[in-house]
């Protein structure tokens, strides 16, 4: 399969861009927002590129990770520069129609981008397990923490009262959670475990926290919960069974935003894609279909 790669200049240097798909496709392309912030486009890729023998599908690694430039400016992480960088690449490809697929972080930046924008030419949206309340985020994961053993809710309840987050009995704890609620597959796929050097934790803690549970960045008063029915494409909201995403919260996203579709894929949680990824690429496959007809 043809792959084209690339840099493109942004507000604080230059992002990488894989655009896959042969020749000059009828249908309208696909560009994938990763998730963290500070994560890669490559676990995505692994699962979605088989989307690309209908449509080009455009993956890049957002600012500061992964193959793009990593400066070391904090002022650069916050969500109106990435929807800024975002903008920057469709013009750059020459993107005058296409549909936009964001996960986690990515569906942040996605309702960012729609709905502070209104951008032209974007003909739908999947919202991959969103997170678009960080209040309601963290609401779900205080309730899936109680669920875990006593022991490891007290180690974790003990390091971010101390400010030792960093600490690897913080982290140990923390891998408990994520077994559970972001991704299920033991042990974790290849493509995860060589993708997490290549991403930026200075990111994550900038915008989010020293954990998904933990949300203490500049994202942590992230809500555009009261402007969802202002996205007026056909839209797909998405999430696992166990996702921390949780699936009454993606619903309720969903049931938000006029006209829009709901599905949960019952064997998995947050990293769906990877962990049911024959039964994700066909539902977020159809969905395409019908939208390019719309």
């Amino acid at each position: 399969m043809e792959r084209k790669e690339g840099y493109i200049e942004v507000t604080g240097g230059k992002v990488w861009y894989n655009l896959v798909g042969e020749g000059n496709k009828e249908k309208t392309p696909l560009i994938v927002l990763h998730g963290g912030p500070g994560n890669t486009h490559d676990p995505l890729q692994s699962a979605l590129h088989v989307l690309a023998d209908e449509r080009h599908v455009i993956f890049y690694d957002q600012l500061g990770s992964g193959n793009s430039d990593r400066p070391t400016d904090d002022s650069l992480w916050k969500t109106e520069r990435f929807v800024e960088e975002l903008m920057d690449i469709r013009k750059a490809l020459d993107l005058d129609e296409v549909h936009i697929l964001g996960h986690s972080w990515g569906t942040m930046l996605a309702a960012a981008y729609l709905i502070d924008r209104k951008p032209a030419g974007v003909k739908s949206v999947i919202f991959s397990s969103p997170c678009l309340s960080a209040e309601r985020w963290k609401q779900d994961a205080d309730q899936f923490l109680a669920q875990l053993p006593e022991d490891v809710q007290q180690t974790i309840a003990r390091h971010e009262e101390q400010g030792t987050t960093d600490s690897k009995e913080y982290q140990d704890a923390m891998k408990e959670y994520y077994s559970r609620h972001v991704c299920r597959i033991e042990p974790l796929p290849a493509v995860m475990v060589e993708s997490r050097p290549k991403g930026n934790k200075d990111i994550y803690m900038k915008m989010w926290g020293p954990s998904e549970f933990c949300p203490t960045g500049n994202l942590k008063t992230f809500d555009y919960t009261p402007k969802l029915h202002e996205i007026n494409i056909p839209s797909l909201f998405v999430c696992g069974r166990y996702d921390e995403a949780a699936p009454e919260s993606t619903q309720y996203y969903q049931s938000l935003v006029p006209d829009s579709e709901f599905h949960v894929f019952e064997k998995s949680s947050h990293v769906s894609y990877l962990e049911e990824t024959e039964a994700y690429v066909e539902v977020v496959r159809a969905f395409l279909r019908k939208a390019d007809t719309k």
